[in-house]
């Protein structure tokens, strides 16, 4: 048996830290108790709300006499429930129940709400980044699963359930167990018609749909640092997609950029002191990874899904495959294909951009720039719905609106909208609809429904064909008009913030 010696100690030496990856950072600053083979308890600064985790929740708070512990840190909008088209009296019973439940709750725990009629409203993760609610180092927290994509702000952000949501709510914490570390190197220019949506579709399909399973997942690399912030929310929105917990991206100049200014945002002195803060939050150069997974960025094309989960995808140029399995028989059957179809043979019935994935203005403008001047084939109906009402509102002063509907687009009101069968916007039975979401599982837009995911330019090219389609045959789009930085889609201008409309609106 080998015997270890311990190593002498001199008077004055400091053990050096162990070398820590940003997650480990980030998670080591807010522990608040911890003790072995125990979870541990993290203290929370962000608890995002919403209408459809948080009633159950308000409830038991009542009844058990308690109070919200720091309303001041919590923040509530409406997006699941609400339409999109006719406001609060279009939404069925069920819907205005919710969002009065919201409603009334925020007003008892005196909660911040951004409702319906407000300038704020919007998709959650959309508005949190938007109003600079979202900082490098935060541990930010939702009851919704796509949570994780204010980790591309160097957040350690992540979904939770309703009874996770009252402890937050009650205590301003919660009991959680330590991610393995895994990172996502990603290197290589986007080739021309590629986007963020493709790159994380791409690694999706590469590794599977469990391969992130437990993990806080840091994407690094060349690729991932020339994306923008836009982009980088779009790769770690579908992070929980491949079974990871948290998706991060390190903060740096672009991060900074964007939350300069933003309204809740620190200001003057306290903006040079969360800038030196924020640019210490890096993984250190030796620390240990559980695992390191590659993509070569530049190998890339525009990708679709043809099955019912999110790794099920090709190449746009591709076929649907032969199942491997009965998991691929099952989602073969439900999607109404036969292997050997060439993708861009599947016709379509619906064609949606939405979504906390791509719902943001960079979404937006390069869609328009696919549709510009062309007209929605007349088989297919296709809606465009801003992920918040800042985002519409800016869109309208660029005129991107106008973009649409001459094209034969509806333009609609903020919301989640189509990515899930949670309001008006549903498909039928059998409809096919080619979707900017993050999920194509079975009735996910609407009982029976069929959803094929692809990036926004992909949607938009879709809807002008009447079928799915490669963008990159679309010759009259010159990329450095789109976006001038690079050839890859991803990295354009930021999202405008806009003035006023603070206040509390039902």
């Amino acid at each position: 048996m080998v015997q270890l010696q311990p190593v002498p100690v001199t008077a004055g030496y400091i053990r050096p830290p162990m070398p820590r990856t940003l997650a480990g950072k980030i998670w080591d600053q807010h522990v608040v108790r911890s003790a072995p083979g125990e979870p541990d308890l993290l203290y929370i600064d962000l608890h995002l709300v919403h209408e459809v985790t948080s009633p159950q929740a308000f409830e038991s708070l009542r009844l058990n006499g308690r109070r919200v512990r720091r309303p001041d840190l919590t923040v509530a909008t409406v997006d699941h429930n609400n339409p999109t088209l006719g406001g609060y009296e279009a939404a069925d019973e069920i819907s205005r129940k919710q969002m009065d439940a919201l409603r009334d709750n925020c007003e008892w725990a005196g909660i911040k709400l951004y409702g319906l009629g407000s300038r704020r409203q919007g998709i959650v993760h959309v508005i949190g980044p938007e109003l600079g609610l979202t900082h490098p180092g935060k541990t930010i927290v939702c009851g919704d699963s796509h949570t994780s994509t204010h980790g591309a702000f160097g957040a350690l952000a992540f979904g939770i359930g309703s009874s996770e949501v009252e402890h937050v709510l009650a205590t301003q914490c919660l009991w959680q167990r330590r991610p393995r570390d895994l990172a996502v190197e990603v290197d290589g220019e986007l080739p021309i018609g590629v986007t963020a949506k493709d790159l994380v579709l791409g690694l999706i399909a590469q590794v599977g749909i469990a391969a992130g399973s437990g993990s806080a997942v840091e994407y690094r690399g060349s690729t991932i640092r020339g994306l923008s912030m836009e982009g980088r929310m779009t790769v770690c929105n579908m992070s929980i997609e491949w079974g990871a917990r948290v998706g991060m991206v390190g903060p740096d100049d672009k991060t900074f950029a964007f939350l300069e200014g933003r309204p809740n945002a620190p200001q003057g002195a306290e903006w040079e002191a969360a800038l030196d803060r924020w640019r210490a939050l890096a993984s250190d150069p030796d620390a240990a990874f559980d695992e390191v997974l590659r993509l070569d960025a530049s190998a890339l094309e525009p990708f679709v899904t043809w099955g019912t989960n999110p790794g099920q995808a090709a190449p746009i140029s591709g076929r649907v495959p032969e199942p491997g399995d009965e998991t691929a028989e099952r989602a073969l059957r439900y999607m109404d294909l036969r292997p050997g179809t060439a993708l861009q043979d599947i016709p379509l019935d619906r064609v949606f951009i939405g979504s906390c994935t791509n719902a943001r203005l960079e979404d937006l403008r390069v869609a328009a720039a696919v549709v510009r001047g062309r007209r929605v084939h007349p088989r297919v109906r296709a809606m465009v719905v801003p992920g918040s009402a800042t985002v519409k509102l800016a869109a309208e002063a660029e005129g991107l609106d106008r973009v649409f509907t001459e094209a034969g687009f509806e333009w609609r009101d903020a919301g989640c909208s189509m990515c899930l069968g949670m309001n008006n916007d549903v498909l039928a039975p059998g409809e096919r609809c080619a979707s900017t979401s993050n999920r194509n599982f079975e009735g996910r837009q609407g009982s029976g429904g069929r959803t094929h995911l692809v990036s926004p330019p992909m949607a938009a090219a879709a809807a002008l064909a009447g079928h799915l389609v490669d963008v990159r045959d679309l010759t009259h789009l010159p990329p450095g008009e789109v976006v001038p930085e690079r050839r890859g889609w991803g990295s354009g201008r930021p999202t405008p913030t806009l003035p006023g409309g603070e206040g509390v609106s039902g």
